[in-house]
């Protein structure tokens, strides 16, 4: 006791105060980001909400109350907005381009990315730098150029020329960002894998990518929030109306009666849009997390 008291008497008393004002800067900077956070969660949250709640209502109850309850909890906006709309064949389409671009994006992007990281020869930094240029290149100054090209081979108005497109617009950011995880990557492992006898391949497959899983999960979630919502690109060269993805769907069924909206169905086609964002980022989330705390730990 004797002991413990002697320590805690050698302790400056500057010390003691810095200590104490610390503490009080720490409560009061942790104070003002919860407050934040909680502005801004009540900000993505009630927008969020209101569309789901407006998803089961008529357009006169959206009018007459917006924020009430719906009197009649039933999925007839839903069923109208799948069946008559057309939501039903635009979500099939979009999960069909969205899903293959985001398989071949992914292996293309995580093969560049690890040769442009692990392997240095003549020209490599040179096509780093063109990867990291996509990146600034505005999508719509690309857009004619586009056109022209899918039309001359033939692939104007298909899905798989929406799909090539996709790959090219999300290359560059899949490179740009699981660039900076194979470089982290010890390149002890590698080498021991190629003693063992594995040839480049199967190190790069078996070894070398399931270290990088926290990246590949992030980055696959980025780019499907961008291919998923993206409009731009098919509007500009995908005018089939048998080939259209949702947002061409919803924008047409936003525009198509005038004035006389269905509201309640038109919501319902948003909650369908953002169901499967919903479901990828539960799926996800622990990988995102892990990427952002190794990513911060670097």
């Amino acid at each position: 006791m004797s002991l413990k008291l002697s320590k805690k008497a050698q302790v400056p008393a500057g010390h003691v105060e810095r200590t104490a004002q610390t503490t009080k800067s720490d409560k009061t900077v942790a104070g003002i980001s919860h407050v934040i956070l909680a502005f801004w969660s009540l900000l993505v949250i009630l927008p969020l909400l209101w569309t789901v709640l407006s998803s089961f209502k008529t357009s006169s109850e959206i009018f007459a109350s917006p924020f009430s309850l719906p009197a009649n909890w039933s999925f007839t906006n839903y069923v109208t907005a799948w069946a008559q709309a057309g939501i039903g064949s635009y979500f099939i389409n979009t999960i069909i381009v969205v899903g293959c671009a985001l398989v071949i994006v992914m292996v293309l992007g995580a093969m560049c990315a690890y040769v442009l990281a692990r392997y240095v020869f003549p020209g490599s930094r040179l096509i780093y730098y063109l990867m990291l240029a996509g990146l600034t290149f505005p999508i719509f100054l690309a857009i004619v150029p586009l056109f022209f090209i899918l039309k001359n081979i033939g692939l104007l108005n298909t899905l798989p020329g929406l799909i090539i497109v996709y790959v090219a617009f999300a290359l560059p950011f899949t490179v740009f960002f699981l660039f900076s995880f194979f470089k982290a990557l010890p390149g002890e492992i590698a080498e021991a894998a190629q003693i063992d006898g594995a040839g480049e391949w199967r190190t790069f497959f078996q070894v070398m990518l399931p270290m990088a899983r926290p990246g590949l999960a992030s980055v696959a979630i980025f780019n499907f929030l961008g291919l998923w919502n993206q409009y731009l690109i098919p509007v500009a060269i995908n005018t089939n109306h048998d080939h259209w993805v949702l947002s061409q769907g919803i924008a047409a069924f936003a525009g198509q009666q005038g004035y006389a909206v269905d509201f309640g169905s038109l919501f319902a086609a948003v909650v369908i849009t953002v169901i499967p964002v919903f479901i990828a980022y539960l799926l996800f989330q622990r990988q995102l997390q892990g990427s952002v705390s190794q990513g911060t730990s670097k």
